[in-house]
């Protein structure tokens, strides 16, 4: 795994260089794991792999494609709110895989 990357699997944040992880990943990857447990993890990851290959057809860039990717997109967009994951609904996820755009 390329430094400043952090993988998050099951709910479990893996990292090979942890210097730069903040709070704010730290949140970001929580998002992520609430949208795992939403779907029961295995689902998570199938629709994620899904829609990066339908973003990565669209897009023909590998680092637009993961940024369009609905998950990613409300992670991004709440990562620095250290209170979205309260009030967070479930499925909050589907707002940006209506709307595709940026």
């Amino acid at each position: 795994m390329p430094p400043g990357i952090c993988l998050n699997l099951f709910g479990t944040f893996w990292a090979r260089d942890t210097s730069w992880i903040d709070k704010y990943v730290v949140n970001h990857e929580r998002i992520h794991t609430a949208q795992q447990r939403e779907l029961l993890f295995v689902p998570f990851y199938i629709l994620y792999v899904l829609e990066w290959l339908v973003r990565l057809v669209q897009e023909r860039n590998l680092h637009r494609a993961y940024m369009r990717i609905s998950f990613e997109r409300e992670a991004y967009t709440h990562g620095n709110d250290l209170s979205y994951l309260a009030g967070r609904r479930h499925y909050a996820w589907r707002r940006w895989l209506r709307n595709g755009k940026c």
